[in-house]
């Protein structure tokens, strides 16, 4: 599998191909990712949540970012690596903004990923400028939780529709080469998808979209919470416990290390 770039993304749109886009935060992972056809691996902030268990996405740190983003480009995948920019690495400046998304394409990715809509354009711009590619994420914004009143999907109010697809619009104009739609109402994101010419990824905002997201903590059955809009395509939690008690159970029943397991020194 040849690597995948911004222009496979950009070229998916128009050949109505869907794209394929998984949560990974480090080297194993990536290396198994590596050898499947998906499209496109998301560090994403949410390891905050799923592997370092905050409660939310808030506490994340650069250092945060810049480490697991190394694991996984450690990996060499072919797939396109986004990173995303954590809470106030890109909010307060476009200086510091830009030096975070440099900091993050020094680590690996091949693209970064910022949360907001047209009050983000001018940073977009100046990131954009710099040579590094954007990925635009609009709809539940989890940085912004708090502002949002909570986990919930967007768009049940005519001002929140209207806002979306100017948000939309106003990233497209400042150059994001593609957009993730998060937990926003199916019509809405419909609409979206039909008037932007850069791809559309949804996670929890319907098939309407031209690719979709997932952690893969959901996918693989690892999370303490999945949420509605998450499939989940195998149990990894039960397997690896039955694998632990079997551990368990063969140690203390001396079944393991069995004679395959070590070495006698030759008499």
């Amino acid at each position: 599998m040849k690597k995948v770039t911004i222009r496979d993304f950009i070229k998916k749109k128009s050949t109505k191909e869907k794209i394929t886009m998984l949560t990974a935060y480090d080297y194993p992972t990536a290396k198994i990712i590596s050898n499947t056809g998906l499209d496109s691996i998301l560090v994403g902030d949410s390891l905050g949540m799923v592997v370092l268990g905050y409660a939310n996405t808030l506490n994340v740190t650069m250092r945060d970012m810049i480490s697991h983003t190394r694991a996984v480009a450690r990996a060499n995948p072919p797939q396109l690596i986004v990173a995303d920019m954590p809470f106030l690495s890109y909010e307060i400046d476009t200086k510091s903004a830009v030096k975070n998304a440099g900091l993050l394409v020094k680590a690996g990715s091949d693209a970064i990923k910022l949360e907001g809509g047209e009050e983000m354009k001018d940073t977009v711009k100046a990131i954009v400028k710099a040579g590094i590619p954007v990925m635009g994420h609009i709809g539940l914004t989890p940085q912004r939780f708090l502002r949002l009143g909570g986990f919930r999907t967007i768009g049940k109010t005519k001002q929140e529709e209207d806002q979306l697809i100017k948000d939309s619009l106003e990233l497209e104009d400042a150059g994001v080469f593609s957009l993730v739609i998060e937990n926003t109402y199916v019509d809405i994101v419909k609409r979206i998808t039909e008037k932007l010419n850069i791809p559309t990824i949804c996670i929890g905002a319907g098939p309407y979209c031209d690719g979709q997201v997932l952690v893969i903590n959901d996918l693989l059955g690892l999370s303490e919470f999945t949420p509605y809009f998450a499939k989940s395509y195998v149990n990894l939690k039960e397997i690896i416990s039955n694998a632990i008690n079997q551990y368990i159970i063969d140690v203390k029943n001396n079944k393991f290390p069995e004679k395959q397991h070590y070495k006698e020194r030759e008499s």
